[in-house]
């Protein structure tokens, strides 16, 4: 089981309200659904500004984005996982983006100097959440694969 941080006050409005508050389990799960991230006996419960979920995922890759799914929604703070993973696979860092970032910047601090190409990399490691590379923003959590 996991336990993952976000910002409360960032993220994919669920239900139109300006303000951050916690979305409900329904609401969650048919956003991690919309990305067509698929998982057996999904269960997704809300409490205040956590987001609990279980079930077992195909692979480590959807179990991640499950977590980036849920946690990247207006209201979330916290991400509190127990999705068990049917195909074993390295787990991927979670980086939070700052004001000024692009995927460039990004690529550059996680794999090194001149490392600025694999932004391609964070990019299709984030899809089907981030549908252009050039749309990111501050306090959303991206995947940065191994």
């Amino acid at each position: 089981m996991g336990v993952f941080d976000f910002i409360k006050d960032v993220g994919e409005k669920l239900f139109g309200a300006s303000e951050a508050q916690a979305a409900s389990a329904e609401k969650i799960k048919a956003e991690i659904e919309k990305h067509g991230l698929d998982a057996k006996d999904l269960k997704v419960d809300v409490s205040g500004d956590t987001v609990k979920i279980s079930g077992t995922a195909a692979s480590n890759e959807v179990r991640e984005k499950i977590i980036l799914a849920a946690g990247n929604t207006l209201g979330t703070a916290k991400v509190e996982e127990a999705l068990q993973v049917e195909k074993s696979e390295p787990e991927s860092r979670f980086y939070t983006v700052k004001k000024g970032d692009n995927l460039s910047r990004i690529a550059e601090a996680e794999y090194g100097k001149g490392q600025a190409g694999r932004y391609k990399d964070i990019f299709e490691a984030n899809k089907p959440m981030l549908k252009d590379p050039d749309k990111i923003y501050p306090g959303q959590v991206l995947r940065i694969p191994a």
